[in-house]
């Protein structure tokens, strides 16, 4: 049997996609799921992933928590980089809300979260954590964007790192196939229909994607989350394409 691995796309707010693709995978794919190995991400990507590996019965408190996150950000008269506003400490909360404690046990050697070195820019694929806060450190530095989560990247291992997304937005592991997930239309496995006039492609840290309005659009709701209705919206979006995925490559239940 092909060892099956998940990598989910760099993707901020749009997080909720992939929680629908999750949500998906979780009723529809036990094919799938019974050849699962390992789970990748960068960035909210990663958060996704680290729920599939340590946590799946917790996925409606997960999308809870996003559209709780998203309502707070929409609060503030600046989003994220409101003056006062601690963007990075009400996602730890919600990580530490989420991760059971033996996290770090079940997500060694099969989550795999890309981060980026704040100095040098290189990219790094952590996979082993020694304690349920190194764990939730790594997922936290692969978030981390400059100034708009704060201004001091994340300390991780002695070093200081940002969002994964920069560097490696959709990694793609050696063993076995990935299967991608991406709420950007594109070449990804699980994605958007590109209904767009043009067909020119954009590589974005490893991920391509199509050029059109609809992508530049999800883009800046990556950052700057819209209303709920349309949140869920995306979330019933990944629900949709992953059930797609899942009917062409035979494996739905």
């Amino acid at each position: 049997m092909v060892v099956l691995n998940l990598s989910f796309a760099a993707c901020g707010f749009l997080g909720v996609y992939h929680l629908g693709a999750l949500r998906a995978f979780l009723h529809h794919g036990d094919k799938l799921l019974g050849s699962l190995r390992s789970c990748a991400g960068a960035s909210g990507g990663a958060l996704v992933a680290a729920v599939m590996i340590t946590a799946p019965h917790k996925l409606e408190n997960c999308e809870t928590f996003t559209y709780e996150f998203a309502e707070s950000v929409r609060k503030q008269w600046f989003g994220a980089v409101t003056p006062g506003y601690d963007f990075m400490r009400t996602l730890r909360e919600g990580i530490e809300d989420i991760l059971p404690s033996e996290a770090h046990t079940l997500a060694t050697d099969r989550l795999h979260v890309s981060i980026t070195h704040s100095s040098s820019g290189k990219n790094h694929v952590v996979s082993r954590f020694s304690s349920r806060e190194e764990l939730i450190k790594a997922l936290l530095a692969s978030c981390f964007v400059p100034v708009y989560a704060g201004l001091k990247p994340v300390e991780f291992r002695g070093q200081t790192w940002i969002d994964g997304g920069f560097t490696d937005s959709l990694p793609i592991l050696p063993l076995g196939r990935t299967i991608t997930v991406s709420p950007f239309a594109g070449l990804q496995d699980v994605c958007p229909i590109h209904r767009g006039r043009f067909n020119t492609q954009l590589k974005l840290a490893n991920m391509n994607i199509m050029f059109s309005v609809e992508n530049i659009k999800r883009l800046n709701r990556a950052l700057f989350p819209p209303s709920t209705g349309t949140m869920q919206a995306f979330c019933e979006e990944g629900f949709s394409d992953a059930v797609r995925f899942l009917k062409r490559e035979e494996w739905i239940n």
